[in-house]
C-alpha cells in the first residue's frame, strides 16, 4: 500500500494540528504555546513518558513497543520553530502574529511526527522503544546541538536517529535522499575594516575602507574559483556591506562585511576558513588598513551514514513505491542542525516532496497538507522496520 491506512484516516486531524501551529508561529527557543501543545497531545496519546525542557524548550516522548526485549531505541526528530517573515499566502490558516510565519514547514514536520506518535501509541507493533523528538531553534539557534548537550542521546538510550524535511520541487508522494553529505556546513564571518576617514575630495589623505572592502569582496570569490577543487562544493557569499556614514562626500573610517561559507567536506571547510583569514588580513595590510575577523563555525555537514540511508530508502520505497524514491538527490548548500544528532548517532535525513509550491523561507510558502500521510507513514515505518516484533 502506498501509505498506511491509519494515516489516511488521521489526515484531517493531523492537518488541523498543523493549521493550529501555523496560525501561532513562535521563534527559536521561545515556544511556550507550541511545545506546550506538543506535550499535551503526547500525553493524550498515551506516551509512556513525556519530558519537557530538553535543550531549553524541546519535548521528548517515549513509546514502548509491545515488547522491549531487543532493548533498542529509535529516535525520530521534528523541528518546531518558525521564521521572522511576514506571511503572504492568504491562506485561511495564515499566521496571526505579524512578522512571523512557518515559512519552512516545521509546522508540518511537527504535525506529522505527532501523527506518527499517535499511531505508534495505538499499535505498539514493534520490539523496543520509539523516542519522538520535538526540537526548538533549528532556524539558526542550534536547537539540535542544545538537545544533544542536554544528554538527549544518552538519557533516552537512542541507538539510531532519523528525520525528514519537506522540499518544494519534489512531487508530493516522492522522497529524495543520498548517502553521505546531504546538506552543507554553514559558517559565518564578520569582517571589520578600519582605515582613515576623510573628505571624498582628498582621497590621498585617507585610507579608503570602501576600496579595501570592495577588493576583499572580489578576492573572496577567488577561493571557490581558483583555490578549491571544482569537484568540491563551496560557496562564499558576502551579504552585508555597511559603513558608518551615508553621506556622498565622506570616506568612512570603518566598513563592516558579513557573510557565509558553505562547504560539504571538513578538509575544505578548514582550508576555506584559513584562506578567508589570509586574504582579508593580507589585502587590508596592503592598503594600510586594519582588519578584525570573527569567523564562526556553524552547523556541521548533514552526513547520511550508509546503513542509515539504506534503511531510510527501504521504508520510503515501501511507502511511496520504488520509482518515487530518488536515491541520488542533489545535495543542498543549505544547512540543517539535525547534523548534530547524526554526529552522535547513526541514521539518515530524507526529503519529502512538497509539490510545486513556493520555496522554503519565502513569504508565499506553505506546507502541502497532501504530504502528511506520506511523511507520517515514513516516520512510523522507520520504527517498525528497525524494531521488528520478535
Amino acid at each position: 500500500m502506498p501509505i498506511r491506512n491509519r494515516f489516511a484516516e488521521l489526515a484531517p486531524e493531523i492537518t488541523a494540528w498543523r493549521h493550529d501551529f501555523h496560525r501561532h508561529p513562535e521563534l527559536m527557543y521561545e515556544l511556550p504555546r507550541t511545545a506546550g501543545r506538543v506535550a499535551e497531545l503526547l500525553r493524550g496519546f498515551g506516551c509512556d513518558e513525556v519530558v519537557e525542557g530538553i535543550g531549553r524548550s524541546g519535548v521528548v516522548g517515549v513509546i514502548h513497543g509491545r515488547k522491549t526485549a531487543s532493548g533498542r531505541v529509535i529516535g525520530l526528530r521534528a523541528d518546531m520553530d518558525a521564521l521572522p517573515i511576514t506571511e503572504a499566502t492568504g491562506a485561511p490558516h495564515a499566521s496571526e502574529t505579524p512578522g512571523r510565519m512557518h515559512a519552512c514547514g516545521h509546522d508540518g514536520h511537527t504535525a506529522m511526527l505527532l501523527g506518527a506518535a499517535k499511531y505508534l501509541c495505538e499499535t505498539r507493533h514493534f520490539d523496543g522503544t520509539a523516542v519522538v523528538i520535538f526540537q526548538p531553534a533549528e532556524e539558526g539557534g542550534g536547537g539540535g546541538r542544545a538537545m544533544c548537550a542536554d544528554g538527549l542521546m544518552t538519557r533516552f538510550g537512542i541507538d539510531e536517529v532519523y528525520g525528514l524535511h519537506n522540499m518544494p520541487g519534489i512531487p508530493v508522494g516522492h522522497f529524495g535522499i543520498r548517502e553521505g553529505a546531504m546538506m552543507a556546513a554553514a559558517d559565518q564571518f564578520d569582517i571589520t575594516l578600519t582605515g582613515k576617514g576623510g573628505h571624498a575630495a582628498k582621497p590621498h589623505e585617507a585610507i579608503d575602507t570602501t576600496l579595501v572592502a570592495a577588493q576583499i569582496v572580489v578576492a573572496l570569490q577567488s577561493i571557490a574559483a581558483r583555490n578549491v577543487d571544482p569537484l568540491k562544493q563551496v560557496v562564499v557569499s558576502v551579504c552585508t556591506f555597511r559603513t558608518e556614514t551615508e553621506a556622498h562626500n565622506v570616506i568612512p573610517q570603518t566598513v563592516l562585511l558579513r557573510g557565509t561559507v558553505r562547504t560539504m567536506d571538513r578538509k575544505v571547510q578548514d582550508f576555506v576558513e584559513a584562506r578567508v583569514i589570509a586574504l582579508v588580513e593580507g589585502l587590508a595590510a596592503s592598503f594600510g588598513a586594519h582588519a578584525r575577523i570573527e569567523y564562526c563555525r556553524g552547523y556541521p555537514v548533514t552526513m547520511n551514514a550508509p546503513e542509515g540511508t539504506a534503511h531510510a530508502v527501504a521504508v520510503a520505497r515501501e511507502v511511496a513505491g520504488e520509482s518515487a524514491v530518488d536515491t541520488d538527490t542533489a545535495p543542498l548548500m543549505g544547512a540543517e542542525d539535525f547534523s548534530y544528532m547524526l554526529n552522535e548517532r547513526p541514521g539518515a535525513y530524507i526529503f519529502l516532496g512538497n509539490g510545486d509550491t513556493a520555496m522554503i523561507h519565502h513569504p508565499a510558502y506553505d506546507f502541502n497538507d497532501a504530504a502528511i500521510p506520506y511523511g507520517a507513514s515514513w516516520l512510523a515505518g522507520m520504527v517498525e522496520a528497525r524494531l521488528p516484533p520478535a
